[in-house]
């Protein structure tokens, strides 16, 4: 490649261009700037009109790839015929049908059309929220539209629009770059080159053929610097670009569309160096791929890990009711008569979950979507499992405590003294807040703010001045402040039709709007037609060196400087001199702990302290190094800005420690500032001048003291630290691991590229929405949009919540099926005069029984609100999970109690109020003394019927009565009633079939002919009686379970203990008490 030498040999050669790749056939890559935004009708600096951003959309479509998204219907339908559970409902079907029980058989068909019909319709509308969802959790773009800075998903880029990416962005589109600066991206999805590509806006190409043609695909993908393509990440520097394509008219479309068709489910054979494989290989990939497609199928190895537990659950209790149906043909002497297979299936049948899994797909996809109206999306469903067993939160300050509306305080300048700012309501305002200056240094200030307390008078403020003022007073210290705090800076501080407004990071826009304040903004002097600076080289921040550089030639005078910005320690470690009121001082042992107690002034305000650099330079050949730059710096000042917390974060925290999570900060900022604002927010106790000096020194750690501990000293450790200060990525691993070794189950936050394997390490990883990098987001499970603290306890709340809910629906459905079981094989004993069972529940009448007693309610209790306490719990044990020991025992419990009362009622009818005749087949006709078993029978089917309905009312609280879920509630008598009409859908899926017994009781023919059951009169009450009973056997069971539960808390009164709890193993710690590596546990 070679460059022209003038802008009008590169116009040639785009008009002789006679064929293109690119979208539209429109080379763009050969033309200008200001040829590609003439040509889309955009602004190269302003961006699109909001006004042309919809015509676009529906003329382009989304930016996305087709093929991988969207909702298949037949797909979904497919799925809900085609697995285990309704494929045994299929073969009872057969076989109803095939000894000719049609009316079995139709009730077994009616069975399979509502749990089709049902899943479907749900499952189609949570596939299409989890598709919604998808595009939400897509990387965002940072677009320019009316010259204005916004973030818009991905796929609502259209071409023309003006994209900002930087480090760790993901490019949303094909992008004619605008402006670059070390702007270096990835292309290995494109050209499989595993060095990032650099980049040159201005690069322009002079390729000729023998017939003077230029043929623009003689250029590669790689060698076209001037552009950006979709999907490749940024990997150095920042830029801005012109969208040119999207979707699949991209370079990375043209891939994918023509891979498609090449998914398979085949194993690969694994083959040897010379490319053949023994034929034990071919068997071994065959039959790993058939058990591939089988498990599928079982839902053993497709899902969350709950789904596969589900699954696998489903799988045994298939076998048991195999079993149980041998059981049913063992207990009359093997007959294979039509009503003893009938009843065979039913029992098996009744042991079989059938909806057990769908209603869970359901309920993680109604919590996905109540997830994203408290500022959560999900990105994978297993860290919905995951949620409510988090022990611990990582979470970074700036923007996810704090507000991320940052205000430059204070500019100390060692050789003047230090800038004030007063009060604004407005960040982005410089004409707001008054301008004060002050010749006393922060220490010195603080020290006389000490003295005041102590009675002395107090000072008089200084006088307020304009910024003008005090740059022709102070002179050049104050305008070398200046350069640095404008020119080492790529924020934009205008002012827009709506007010003042700010692009870029929100330290920098703070730093900006400080250097607008004297009108010294950067567009001022480097933008226009005589600039009075102009950029050369920019070495962007690093999370690992925490600074940025970047060098500036005067034209004046063609002087060159560096100009360097970033935390107080590095910035020391490149400086060797300071600037101060005699000159140039070495920045000695003596002077450097003059500046870090200004430093450590400021901190302690809660400001966020950074310093500010600069040296003369000299211009060499080629690239400097970074190393060689940053060296030998002259120190200028610091500044001070302040990000006051949210005004939610503190509860958050509180809610955090209440519900037993240790809230662990970790930040870039100084260990004093990390301090302030951790008790402001509640992370550490305001009573740390009660605790020994060894506990507070472990409470705040800074990365540096962190890292310097093995994983030894790390575990010996009583406790971890609370906030780690000026934390680097590799720092926020060791936290993590150093958790895991505790047994911890923890969350980390993290927005920068390098926070990506801290992500992946922790157990839910959770990006920012807004100011999060698109690798973060990728290696994220979930997202928040709103940068908010808060959130996160959202989330678990909703985590907590969806497993609660699980918890109850199995434990509904369970103890349904363990009822269920038992009374038909107990009721296997009851024989007649030809030693045949006597079924206290007719086929017919079990399979309705769970049609219309499972899915529906267990959909309900799915959707069931947050329990008043679910926030003072211990975090539950995921490796426990759902089944944990009082469940299993609620499961067993209940389906004993409602067993004992179905046999009870159909015993007490049969023998005790009847003479004890069981009539002759009367599994199949009312005649021949059948009359008393078909009256039995109605009252068993409504006992059962109600039981199990109630039963779903009774596990919406496991612990609290059904009549007393709110313990303080301003409606004590009514509350109940109140409780179960807030879930309607569980309100009318029990009242419906509790009703619908009533028809199937009294309507001639339809009860002794298909129900196998007769009218009932004063029969009715011993049902009504037996519900009553289980229902008070239920509440007893709850009240035990509540005492037995009190007094062991009484015996471990450290897991009763509320936000003290947290805080209480801090005050007990002693200096030898370093060998210990049990994790406390807190409520």
């Amino acid at each position: 490649m070679s460059l022209p030498k003038t802008t009008q040999d590169a116009e040639k050669l785009a008009k002789t261009s006679t064929e293109s790749t690119l979208a539209n056939d429109t080379p763009f890559f050969l033309l200008s700037v200001h040829e590609t935004a003439t040509k889309l009708n955009t602004d190269a600096e302003n961006g699109l009109a909001s006004s042309a951003v919809t015509a676009l959309q529906a003329r382009d479509g989304p930016n996305q790839l087709s093929g991988g998204g969207g909702v298949s219907p037949w797909g979904i339908l497919a799925a809900q015929i085609f697995n285990a559970m309704i494929l045994v409902l299929i073969i009872c079907l057969a076989v109803s049908l095939g000894i000719q029980s049609w009316i079995e058989g139709g009730v077994i068909g009616a069975v399979i059309l509502i749990n089709v019909t049902v899943g479907f319709l749900q499952e189609y509308s949570s596939a299409k929220t989890m598709d919604s969802l998808r595009s939400l959790a897509s990387p965002n773009a940072q677009v320019i539209r009316d010259a204005k800075s916004m973030t818009v998903p991905s796929p609502q880029v259209v071409v023309g629009d003006l994209v900002e990416v930087k480090t760790g962005d993901v490019v949303p589109a094909d992008l004619r770059l605008v402006e670059a600066m070390n702007f270096e991206t990835d292309e290995a999805l494109l050209t499989g080159e595993s060095l990032p590509v650099a980049k040159d806006v201005n690069a322009v190409w002079d390729q000729k053929g023998a017939d003077g043609a230029f043929d623009p695909r003689d250029v590669g993908v790689g060698d076209r610097i001037n552009m950006a393509y979709t999907s490749s990440t940024v990997t150095k520097g920042r830029a801005t670009g012109i969208v040119v394509a999207i979707g699949m008219k991209t370079e990375i479309g043209a891939i994918a569309e023509s891979l498609r068709g090449g998914d398979t489910r085949v194993r690969k054979v694994r083959k040897n160096d010379d490319g053949h494989a023994p034929w034990h290989r071919y068997v071994s990939a065959w039959g790993l791929t058939v058990w591939d497609i089988i498990g599928s199928f079982l839902g053993t190895n497709v899902g969350t890990p709950l789904q596969r537990t589900l699954s696998w659950l489903a799988i045994g209790l298939f076998g048991i009711a195999g079993i149980f149906a041998l059981f049913c043909f063992a207990a009359n002497s093997w007959k294979t008569d039509k009503e003893i297979i009938l009843y065979a299936i039913a029992t098996g049948l009744a042991m079989i979950p059938a909806s057990l899994v769908v209603v869970l797909t359901i309920t993680l996809a109604g919590g996905t979507r109540a997830m994203v109206k408290r500022n959560v999306i999900v990105r994978k469903l297993d860290s919905l499992e995951a949620l409510g067993a988090v022990t611990d939160i990582c979470s970074d300050k700036t923007g996810t405590l704090t507000q991320g509306k940052m205000v430059c305080k204070a500019a100390w300048i060692p050789s003047r003294g230090t800038v004030l700012v007063g009060e604004s309501n407005d960040p982005f305002n410089p004409t707001e807040g008054d301008l004060s200056f002050t010749t006393e240094s922060p220490a010195e200030q603080a020290d006389r703010e000490a003295n005041r307390q102590r009675g002395d008078s107090p000072p008089t403020p200084p006088a307020a001045a304009k910024g003008d003022e005090l740059v022709q007073e102070h002179g050049a210290p104050l305008e070398t402040l200046l350069n640095i705090a404008s020119m080492c800076n790529v924020a934009k501080v205008f002012k827009g039709e709506e007010g003042w407004m700010a692009r870029g990071d929100p330290t920098e826009c703070a730093i900006q709007v400080l250097a607008h304040r004297f009108s010294w903004g950067r567009q001022s002097l480097v933008d226009g037609d005589s600039p009075k600076w102009t950029q050369l080289q920019e070495y962007p921040f690093d999370s690992d060196l925490k600074r940025m550089s970047v060098i500036y030639k005067r034209n004046s005078d063609e002087k060159q400087f560096v100009f360097m910005k970033g935390a107080v320690e590095r910035i020391i470690d490149a400086c060797t001199q300071v600037q101060t009121a005699e000159g140039l001082v070495p920045l000695d042992e003596e002077m450097e702990k003059t500046i870090l107690a200004n430093v450590e002034a400021l901190a302690e305000q809660g400001l966020r302290v950074l310093g500010l650099a600069q040296k003369s330079w000299t211009a060499q050949g080629g690239e400097p190094e970074r190393a060689e730059v940053e060296d030998s710096m002259v120190l200028q000042g610091l500044v001070g800005l302040y990000d006051p917390p949210r005004p939610e974060t503190q509860g958050a925290v509180r809610r955090c420690h209440h519900a037993g999570i240790q809230v662990h900060m970790l930040t870039g900022d100084h260990a004093a500032t990390a301090r302030a604002i951790a008790l402001q927010v509640g992370i550490l106790p305001r009573t740390m001048n009660t605790l020994s000096k060894e506990s507070v020194d472990a409470m705040v750690m800074t990365a540096a003291q962190f890292d310097k501990l093995s994983d030894d000293e790390v575990d010996a450790l009583p406790l971890l630290p609370l906030v780690i200060a000026r934390c680097a990525p590799h720092t926020k691993v060791r936290m993590v691991d150093a958790l895991h070794r505790r047994k911890a189950f923890c969350a980390m936050t993290g927005d920068g590229v390098n926070d990506s394997p801290s992500l992946k390490r922790s157990d839910v990883g959770i990006a920012m929405g807004q100011n999060g990098s698109d690798v973060a987001k990728d290696a994220s499970d979930i997202v928040l949009t709103d940068d908010n603290f808060a959130s996160i306890l959202n989330a678990i709340e909703e985590g907590r919540r969806m497993f609660d809910n699980i918890k109850k629906f199995v434990l509904h459905l369970l103890a349904g099926n363990i009822m269920q079981a038992l009374v038909l094989l107990v009721g296997l004993a009851f024989k007649d005069v030809n030693d045949l069972s006597v079924f206290p529940l007719a086929p017919i009448e079990i399979l309705w029984v769970i049609m219309i007693t499972s899915s529906f309610p267990a959909m309900g209790l799915g959707a069931e609100r947050a329990s008043p306490d679910i926030l003072h719990r211990k975090p539950h044990n995921l490796k426990v999970g759902i089944f944990t020991p009082e469940v299993l025992v609620d499961m067993l419990v209940y389906g004993l109690f409602g067993a004992a009362c179905n046999l009870a009622t159909f015993t007490i009818i049969v023998f005790g109020f009847g003479d004890g005749n069981l009539g002759i087949d009367s599994n199949n006709s009312i005649g021949d003394g059948s009359e008393l078993v078909f009256r039995a029978r109605s009252a068993t089917f409504a006992c059962m019927t109600w039981i199990c309905l109630f039963l779903a009312f009774e596990v919406m609280d496991m612990r609290r009565s059904f009549f007393r879920m709110k313990a303080k509630s301003e409606h004590p008598w009514s509350q109940f009633a109140r409780d179960v009409w807030a879930n309607r859908f569980l309100f009318w899926s029990v009242i419906g079939g509790f009703l619908s017994v009533f028809p199937l009781i009294y309507i001639p023919g339809l009860n002794t002919i298909v129900m196998k059951h007769a009218s009932i009169t004063w029969e009715l009450v011993v049902p009504v009686i037996a519900v009553t009973l289980f229902i008070l056997l239920v509440e007893s069971w709850k009240l035990a379970k509540r005492v037995f539960f009190r007094r062991l808390a009484k015996g471990h009164p450290e897991e009763d203990a509320e936000m003290s709890g947290i805080f209480s193993a801090w005050a007990t710690q002693e200096v030898t008490n370093t060998n210990t590596k049990d994790r406390t546990v807190v409520v």
